[in-house]
């Protein structure tokens, strides 16, 4: 299931918030919603459901032997086990296939390829188990003792598919203890409306822009394929964001507060600065669990900040495009790294914005061609080495059809709701015109996104397929 549905917006969800509110006492209210986190997610998976249950158990154990073991041998067996567990559940379901496929290329073998269809989100809730783990052999966090509460917290269904990936630790204390304001309902119902509109008034059509300029790049023009790539930079970002900012809307309605996972990622001045502020809950994943990690005995500055930007673009998928996106990324950081803050800082900023624009856009072209051999076609066209031309007539007729919706994207990246905020804090004046504006401003894109999803042909989250 998705959010971007009229059945999860207007019977699941409904559905759910009744039952929650008709529960008593914290317990019932739990139980409420791990039943419809289930149900959430079997509605798609339904055999793979018993997969992330299991998956589940497996870690509870875990941290029960952590903490029956602490200090000993027990603690770091569990630990380091679960883990491996983890990683081979993931390999398994989707890596081996892409492994095997090259071991028959680099070998020249016939191994049979497994077939084994990807279940939604289990890169993300693998790394919510993996980091639960981790934090409990480290003892950040105290291993949950209840496994119903556990259960709860890795199927929590409003980040369970498509994150963001959220630790233990940030909700450890609201799965026993949480109160919801109206404020709080207001709050992620805002949220909500406002994911929505992301995803489906802009993500979605800005899906056919880059399909139009994408899908045959063969045929593309040196301004068509950068018009492509920057409409796919835009649609990726309004794609996943809008999710997440679902995510955390609907956590709020249930009492519970999830980290932020994006904060205007566009208006960067530097890479460094881009995943400071893109995909937040993933970057400080590999911060946390494995930038330090020892190579050969060593923890190696430079060793680890490759090997995290290696596992960055592995996460994404199982594709070598995938992997040289990571490691593109990783190349522009140590470069950074190399030429330190205090001289980046005395670069001209309009040369930052540019310099950082330009590497951001070249690497969702990356993203986007899963085939190497387009992929060099991209590279070769956006250089006007093996195009069509610099600009063909059908790009002048795209950009002209589309000109109000890429102009909205653009705006639309910028912290308008934060300014807006902040002018509006200083006065109860100001704070009650803003909250009746976003209140009819939800609305808006509450009708105007459900219009859109009655004949909606193209209504993916991308990030689905991670």
């Amino acid at each position: 299931m998705v959010f971007s549905r009229l059945f999860f917006i207007y019977i699941f969800l409904p559905l759910c918030l009744l039952a929650y509110a008709a529960a008593r006492g914290i317990k019932n209210k739990n139980t409420v919603l791990i039943i419809f986190s289930l149900i959430f997610y079997a509605w798609g998976e339904p055999v793979y459901v018993l997969l992330m249950v299991f998956s589940a158990f497996v870690n509870y154990i875990a941290g029960l032997c952590i903490k029956k073991y602490r200090g000993g041998k027990g603690d770091t067996i569990a630990a380091a086990g679960a883990v491996i567990f983890d990683f081979l559940m993931l390999g398994i379901f989707k890596y081996s296939g892409f492994i095997v496929e090259n071991v028959n290329a680099l070998f020249s073998s016939s191994i049979p390829v497994p077939d084994i269809k990807l279940p939604i989100g289990i890169s993300f809730y693998t790394f919510q188990t993996v980091s639960y783990v981790i934090d409990c052999h480290w003892e950040k966090v105290e291993p949950q003792k209840s496994f119903k509460k556990y259960l709860l917290y890795l199927s929590l269904f409003p980040q369970l598919v498509a994150g963001p990936i959220v630790r233990y630790s940030t909700i450890e204390k609201e799965i026993d203890d949480r109160s919801i304001k109206i404020t709080d309902v207001s709050y992620g119902l805002n949220r909500i409306a406002l994911g929505l509109g992301k995803k489906v008034i802009l993500a979605n059509q800005l899906s056919i822009v880059v399909d139009n300029s994408l899908g045959n790049i063969a045929d593309a023009t040196v301004v068509g394929a950068w018009y492509g790539a920057v409409a796919y930079a835009m649609q990726i970002y309004f794609d996943f964001s809008g999710y997440s900012d679902i995510a955390i809307g609907l956590g709020r309605v249930f009492g519970f507060h999830f980290d932020e996972n994006f904060r205007h990622p566009f208006i960067c001045k530097d890479i460094t600065e881009f995943w400071q502020r893109w995909h937040i809950s993933l970057s400080t994943f590999f911060r946390d669990y494995l930038l330090y990690v020892p190579i050969f005995g060593k923890r190696r500055k430079y060793g680890g900040l490759f090997l995290v930007w290696l596992c960055t673009g592995i996460w994404h998928g199982a594709s070598w495009n995938f992997i040289l996106w990571g490691l593109y990324y990783g190349v522009f950081v140590f470069l950074e790294m190399q030429i330190g803050k205090k001289r980046m800082k005395k670069i001209p900023v309009v040369i930052r914005h540019i310099y950082s624009k330009l590497v951001i856009i070249v690497g969702f072209g990356i993203f986007y061609f899963e085939d190497l051999g387009e992929l060099g076609k991209f590279f070769r066209t956006i250089v006007g080495a093996d195009s069509t031309g610099l600009i063909g007539i059908q790009d002048k007729i795209a950009l002209t059809n589309n000109i109000y919706l890429l102009i909205v994207s653009v705006i639309c990246t910028f912290p308008i709701i934060e300014g807006i905020k902040k002018l509006t804090d200083k006065s109860f004046a100001g704070r009650t015109a803003a909250s009746s504006a976003a209140a009819i401003s939800s609305a808006a894109l509450l009708l105007i996104s459900s219009i859109l999803l009655v004949d909606a042909t193209t209504n993916p989250f991308l990030y689905f397929r991670f």
